[in-house]
């Protein structure tokens, strides 16, 4: 996320030494996001919390609602049958109740470890759910499951159909994020009803519902029931608080996408007039590779000291840049402040 604090809030932005033992987070994402919890905006929460006009309106008259329902209505807008989404509390639970699965599963029919494989630069928690649930995470050709995101968390750019055409053709099984695909037009992958194709989402980010806490699982067709089973064994069920915040949220789906895009394209046209190859992107992120010779993590550790927030490339496997996230309708006024960092202007101190 691009960040710029005001001088009088200046002094706040600076990181702090987490309070919290660095072995009870997960993973050098987290602790970032812990260390920097001081800032007027958090990495830790969606970057379209609280900008959402149609959100909040919403929100102020919930229908009832009950799982079921929510289901059918969510896998009609997404385009897939209903035996095939299972409910989860949010898109993490989603991507680690699949690969335990997949890790299960994959291990009972191969006699073996089963192997996870990843491009960078990626999302981390995905390679450390992949790890946790016992899947081999080193390099090979043809791994046992691919997991990716798509668009691709940081770099904001669609996965191309050639790429997972010969993905499926080489590679059985795949899981795909789509954590920020609702910010295009596109369809959900898992509309191809292809055998070994897992996609998940969340209602966290375009529809910037980190309230509404549901995200979701489409398994393939063969699977669905028996992961339908395993899901209902070890997870509880969706209070009825998120069932009808989720349900608002889908009674009014066409409004709330249409703002969440309106306010990407713009925050978009104004990355692309100053980094032209912006216009690639096809969510609110931006992995930016300055080049020279300052490292993306120097860079981000400069900048917070400036008071303007991004994320660490290495974080993501890529220590080459800094990921920016274009989701705040400050996000313009917000680059000029990154951009000036990025430069190297001197920093005014408050």
């Amino acid at each position: 996320m691009v960040r710029r604090t005001s001088p009088r809030r200046r002094k706040r932005s600076h990181a702090r030494p987490s309070a919290r033992a660095s072995d009870d987070l997960p993973f050098p994402l987290a602790r970032w996001v812990d260390d920097h919890e001081g800032l007027p905006f958090n990495l830790a929460r969606s970057g379209m919390r609280g900008e959402l006009r149609s959100v909040v309106r919403s929100f102020r008259k919930l229908p009832p609602a009950e799982r079921s329902g929510v289901r059918r209505a969510l896998a009609k807008a997404l385009g897939v049958s209903g035996g095939r989404l299972v409910l989860t509390h949010g898109a993490t639970e989603a991507n680690t109740l699949a690969l335990q699965f997949l890790a299960r599963d994959l291990a009972r029919r191969l006699g073996r470890v089963p192997s996870a494989g990843f491009v960078v630069p990626e999302y981390p928690p995905l390679l450390e759910i992949a790890r946790l649930a016992g899947l081999r995470t080193e390099a090979s050709a043809r791994p046992d499951v691919t997991v990716l995101s798509d668009p691709n968390n940081p770099t904001g750019l669609r996965v191309g159909r050639t790429f997972l055409a010969e993905a499926f053709a080489t590679r059985p099984v795949m899981l795909i994020d789509e954590t920020y695909r609702e910010f295009t037009p596109g369809r959900s992958w898992a509309t191809a009803d292809r055998a070994g194709l897992w996609c998940t989402g969340t209602f966290t980010k375009a529809y910037a519902g980190d309230e509404v806490r549901v995200g979701w699982v489409i398994a393939p067709e063969e699977s669905a029931a028996e992961f339908a089973r395993f899901h209902g064994v070890l997870m509880d069920g969706i209070p009825e608080h998120s069932l009808r915040m989720a349900a608002a949220v889908l009674r009014n789906r066409g409004t709330i996408l249409a703002e969440a895009r309106s306010i990407f394209r713009a925050n978009r046209a104004a990355l692309e007039r100053r980094i032209p190859e912006a216009r690639a992107i096809a969510a609110p992120l931006w992995f930016d590779r300055p080049g020279g010779r300052e490292s993306g993590d120097e860079l981000a550790h400069r900048a917070v000291t400036a008071g303007v927030l991004v994320c660490p490339g290495s974080f993501f496997g890529d220590a080459s840049g800094v990921r920016l996230a274009l989701t705040r309708r400050s996000f313009p006024r917000d680059l000029d402040a990154y951009l000036a960092v990025r430069a190297g202007a001197p920093i005014v101190r408050a």
